[in-house]
């Protein structure tokens, strides 16, 4: 990748012009707040669709002003095409995979008959759809296993259409469901199965309409639509989540209601009578809590549950005489956080996060006879699924510098085996990865991991990638990038912060970081910054801060507040219309999260971080690349081109203040290869570019 740049100072195209609505005017109990790009909401609207043209235009003539940008590229096409499989799961005599060969757009679902069996592809989303943008993936096997449910997704939106397939056939049955969301496919017998859809949504509106109603139907197999029962929706709380799922041996339907992304109420629906006949019963209130029933063994449910205890913990709980008094500890809350437990293999799996990464162990149903699984190393894991007669698992082991490999875990020996290892030209041992803890603007301990070559000087003048999350409950645990590559190998930094609003820590480290606490995840991400920039590694020139999401949020609200530590800010897909974000799609389901502008207490707390509503006049930001997509149906594009547009308007400086649109893309599920490659080269190459690199290695 040498390549020498002899033009040191790149020019940005002027901004488009950004027409101003003064007549839009919001009253919140009295406090009048501007909205004068209102009108970039709409995203169908043909002024908005020129507005986002004229962007992207400014977008790519500056990056095609980087000479290495295409050497990025090419760089990282070439670490990314590698073989990524998924870890095998069965399905009768089937075992079951997702494959990409390296650059296929989507991955290949394929199947095998029995463990030696030839793999033969089962479903090839990329034969759906030229430019690769339709994604599937495969929702629920029937009792026997003789027919599949899959979803389909086009264009990144969340909204799918499950479909129905002949498992030893493969023929299509014909039934197709519309309008699912949040949904995965339950089956009672092979006769049909419980799903979740919201009503259809007003023509135009799909993508940036109030989704509301989310309702559990059952369908019955060989039927309409139309006929689907409906098996619970609320009329009176539109906003609500329904979902859930069959319990393993198909004795209950367990169904969860949720205002939003934090707690819930937990119901059953007893299989022994007709469906359609009765309706779920409360087992569980809400919405303080999270208990979520793992299965059904021998009468009891095993619950994981984090009532009187934060870190969670399992309990047995009788159907019949369900209050938490009645409860028996199975695994008792520890000091660490119990991330999930299954029940494969005729034993317990508890997947704990100690320290922000993964240790395993075994027991048995009662929560007696505890042994640990031993992995390869500190990093994250996935699998341990199955049923309870499996006698034997697939798992994933990944860490900073351990591509992801899928072991094979014998459940009576407790024995691993490779299955399969990542063929990727990259020797871990030349970099190491490292926690420390530093301390937030509170004194409060924050952990954090960073990654970098071994022996490389810590003289303040490393590029540094600073990413978080810090929110809605979401652990950030090690795991393996291609794309980090592209740092590492030319001597950056890489740092990945445990803020509070996640899961790291449990339930109050949740806790500390939501509704009014949401100023300490601010206070925890600019505390990681300097601590970056005092112990050496890096400097306000050359840090970069990035978070998708949530951690769009995150970064448009610490660019606001500290706009002098950082060099570059990647805000993606981000939350940044703090005062209208739950008027869209399905934003009212944050409201437990983060509060509602309609709520007197909340409307000051979320004005006062809200991003778009703090750019102050004057001010130099960051170089900043603010990414979005025409079809993120979650958080919508409006949100972007709302705070793009006012970040141009405010910017003082000469450095640029982008934005690039993504077309036929969504919240980044589902986003084929083609567009991840030209994505990830863009952002490298503006990230290389803006903290002052001028030559990569």
């Amino acid at each position: 990748m040498d390549q020498s740049i002899k033009n040191e100072t790149l020019t940005v195209k002027s901004y488009p012009e950004t027409r101003k609505d003064a007549s839009v005017i919001d009253d919140y109990a009295g406090t009048k707040v501007a909205d004068p790009y209102r009108w970039l909401e709409d995203d169908n609207a043909e002024e908005t669709k020129s507005w986002v043209g004229a962007q992207n235009e400014v977008t790519q003539d500056y990056l095609s002003q980087i000479s290495f940008r295409q050497n990025i590229r090419d760089r990282y096409e070439e670490l990314f095409n590698y073989p990524k499989l998924s870890s095998p799961f069965k399905a009768g005599d089937y075992y079951f995979f997702y494959k990409n060969d390296g650059l296929q757009n989507q991955s290949v679902i394929y199947r095998q008959l029995g463990f030696d069996g030839a793999p033969e592809v089962f479903i090839d989303p990329n034969a759906l759809n030229a430019e690769g943008t339709t994604s599937i993936g495969l929702t629920g096997f029937s009792e026997s296993d003789k027919y599949v449910a899959y979803s389909r997704s086009d264009a990144g939106s969340d909204w799918q259409n499950i479909m129905v397939k002949n498992v030893a056939t493969g023929v299509e049955l014909g039934d197709t469901l519309r309008w699912v969301k949040f949904s995965g496919a339950s089956w009672v017998g092979d006769e049909g199965f419980f799903y979740s859809r919201y009503p259809a949504p007003k023509e135009g509106a799909e993508l940036s309409g109030n989704n509301q109603f989310h309702s559990v139907y059952y369908h019955a197999l060989g039927t309409d639509q139309d006929q689907d029962k409906l098996i619970w929706e609320d009329r009176k709380s539109p906003g609500m989540y329904h979902f859930g799922g069959v319990t393993e041996d198909k004795r209950y339907f367990v169904m969860y209601a949720a205002p939003g992304t934090d707690g819930y109420a937990t119901y059953l629906l007893d299989l022994e009578k007709p469906i359609g006949t009765t309706k779920p019963k409360l087992l569980f209130e809400g919405y303080k809590n999270k208990s979520t029933i793992v299965d059904h063994v021998d009468g009891q449910l095993l619950v994981q549950t984090d009532l009187d205890a934060p870190n969670y913990r399992l309990v047995s709980v009788d159907p019949n005489t369900p209050d938490p008094k009645n409860w028996t500890d199975v695994i008792a809350e520890r000091e660490h956080l119990l991330e999930g437990v299954s029940t494969a293999g005729g034993g317990l799996t508890a997947t704990y996060l100690e320290k922000a990464a993964n240790q395993v162990y075994r027991f048995d149903y009662d929560g007696t006879n505890e042994r640990k699984v031993s992995l390869p190393g500190i990093g994250s894991v996935g699998g341990f699924g199955g049923k309870k007669e499996d006698t034997e698992t697939f798992y994933t082991f990944t860490s900073f510098v351990y591509p992801p490999t899928i072991f094979k875990y014998d459940w009576a020996s407790g024995k691993s085996e490779i299955f399969y290892e990542t063929e990727l030209k990259f020797d871990p041992t030349e970099y190491v990865e490292k926690q420390v803890t530093y301390k937030s603007k509170d004194g409060t301990p924050v952990s954090m991991f960073i990654v970098h070559k071994k022996g490389l000087a810590m003289d303040s003048l490393r590029p540094t990638y600073l990413y978080a999350y810090g929110g809605f409950n979401v652990s950030l645990s090690p795991g393996f990038s291609t794309s980090r590559l592209l740092l590492l190998e030319n001597d950056g930094v890489f740092a990945m912060a445990n803020l509070r609003g996640g899961g790291e820590y449990g339930e109050e480290w949740h806790q500390g970081g939501m509704l009014k606490n949401k100023q300490n995840v601010f206070d925890d991400f600019i505390s990681a910054a300097e601590y970056l920039i005092d112990e050496g590694y890096t400097s306000s020139d050359k840090l970069a801060i990035a978070g998708g999401s949530n951690g769009g949020l995150l970064v448009g609200a610490c660019m606001t507040q500290r706009p002098d530590l950082f060099a570059v800010a990647f805000p993606a897909v981000g939350v940044m219309d703090m005062l209208r974000y739950h008027k869209f799609t399905v934003g009212k389901g944050w409201i437990p999260e983060y509060g509602s502008a309609d709520d007197t207490e909340m409307f000051p707390v979320l004005k006062a971080y809200s991003p778009l509503h703090n750019l102050k006049e004057g001010t130099i930001y960051p170089s900043t690349m603010v990414t979005t997509a025409d079809h993120d149906d979650r958080v919508v594009p409006a949100h972007s081109f709302k705070y793009a547009a006012r970040l141009q308007e405010a910017h003082a400086g000469e450095n640029p203040v982008l934005i690039r649109v993504e077309t036929d893309a969504g919240h980044g599920a589902g986003k084929p290869t083609s567009k991840i490659i030209d994505e990830q080269a863009d952002l490298w190459s503006f990230f290389f570019w803006e903290v002052g690199v001028r030559e990569l290695m």
